[in-house]
């Protein structure tokens, strides 16, 4: 069974009630889980082989201001994650096309420079037409922990 680190990436608790409600679900698979919100550097992945993002999106399509350290220092750093695999629970609003999970979405794009391989696809939530993310994401789950 896989270590799974659970990240989250929010500004008005969204991502942490889909983290919440898609722990039990890796956690009853077999899974040991973790669930941060205080990630800041690749350090803080040591001892998980399979990281799963929960980020929403907010302002311009920008990263939370919680996991944005993150990011960054993931730029900065360039670490290699070859070793890790990953998932990506992006949250967004399809009003703001142009914008629209940017925070999943840059979030992805920085895993996959630094050499992580994600696993399945990335789950996009719109809240225009999903008002309660967690349902969707516990479906996505469900079929993705099958991936792990």
């Amino acid at each position: 069974m896989s270590n799974i680190l659970i990240l989250i990436g929010t500004e008005s608790g969204n991502a942490q009630m889909v983290a919440e409600a898609i722990e039990p679900e890796l956690a009853g698979a077999g899974h040991d889980v973790r669930v941060t919100d205080k990630a800041a550097s690749a350090a803080d992945f040591a001892g998980h082989d399979t990281l799963l993002f929960v980020c929403a999106t907010h302002g311009s399509g920008d990263i939370p201001s919680n996991m944005f350290p993150l990011h960054e220092a993931l730029g900065r750093d360039k670490p290699d994650l070859s070793s890790l695999r990953y998932g990506v629970i992006a949250l967004g609003d399809m009003t703001y096309q142009d914008t629209f999970c940017g925070g999943g979405k840059q979030m992805d794009k920085r895993l996959a420079e630094l050499g992580a391989q994600r696993i399945g696809e990335r789950l996009e939530v719109d809240a225009s037409t999903q008002p309660l993310p967690d349902e969707e994401a516990v479906t996505w789950v469900k079929d993705w922990v099958r991936l792990v």
